[in-house]
């Protein structure tokens, strides 16, 4: 199958939106110097300009992001950040925008960006149909984290520690004390702390957190189960638990996580405008 393009004539007016994509010939993009160079002309007479994934690398090579905070995809996170010392690299939002640039972590958050620049220009009632129509989650904010990607990139090559991280997910309803966790990976408490460290980046507690919390997300984005069921169905011992753990991992309280990236539920989409949730905050 070919998918063919016009070329894209360069011009002398104004232009509203400069995207950039990504993708596996950017390597190449990047030595391409009349390429970084038009890109250089085009932004200073584009109203804004957005990058998709690596995208971000080709404004930060023509160096419109020097002295600006700007993300892209995390496993590329380093590499962006010690190429351009000057650009504040951000690996953790899902999207950034600082002033007439907006850079988004990978290909489906490019959507999450898409719809926060339709909202900017059309307001929130039309990102939102669009959100609707397209089967989306309403709006994931540009704060939102890369940590689900990042959570699944943390699985270990060492095979009890991989082991226990199994462990771990089958048995989230129940307390995980990191004594019985190193039990089930036949390690010694102390050494199981310092290799499962080594290994995911992190320690058991934190880890063991972050997993309660990433399942906490997908019930609440999936399911209608209340706050409190979700809290005892992921381990936390009472909903205060929960929510203080849940707002300190991503800035917002379970109610509000789930009152804007809840789209679908069991009986098909939500209307907002009927919604009856009347869960704690």
């Amino acid at each position: 199958m070919s998918v063919e393009a016009a070329p894209l004539a360069a011009g002398q007016g104004p232009m509203d939106t400069l995207l950039v994509p990504g993708g596996w010939s950017l390597s190449d993009a990047l030595r391409d110097q009349p390429l970084v160079s038009w890109i250089g002309r085009a932004a200073a007479r584009s109203r804004r300009v957005a990058s998709v994934c690596g995208g971000s690398f080709l404004l930060a090579e023509a160096g419109l992001l020097d002295g600006r905070r700007a993300t892209t995809h995390w496993a590329y996170s380093e590499a962006m950040a010690c190429r351009y010392p000057d650009v504040a690299v951000d690996a953790e939002p899902i999207f950034v925008w600082d002033g007439p640039f907006v850079t988004s972590a990978g290909v489906s958050t490019g959507i999450d960006m898409a719809l926060a620049l339709v909202e900017a220009d059309h307001g929130a009632a039309l990102a939102l149909e669009t959100a609707r129509f397209l089967v989306l989650f309403l709006k994931r904010h540009g704060g939102q984290s890369q940590f689900s990607a990042v959570l699944d990139a943390q699985l270990a090559d060492h095979p009890p520690i991989r082991a226990a991280q199994e462990w771990i997910l089958d048995n989230l309803h129940n307390p995980l004390p990191v004594a019985e966790i190193a039990r089930r990976a036949n390690m010694s408490l102390r050494n199981f702390a310092r290799v499962f460290r080594r290994e995911v980046g992190t320690t058991p507690g934190q880890y063991v957190e972050r997993t309660r919390i990433a399942r906490a997300r997908e019930l609440l984005e999936t399911t209608d189960l209340t706050i409190s069921q979700i809290a005892g169905r992921c381990g936390f011992a009472a909903p205060e638990t929960f929510f203080r753990s849940f707002g300190r991992t991503l800035g917002l309280t379970p109610k509000e996580y789930r009152h804007r990236f809840q789209v679908i539920s069991p009986s098909g989409l939500i209307d907002r405008h009927q919604e009856t949730d009347r869960s704690p905050a």
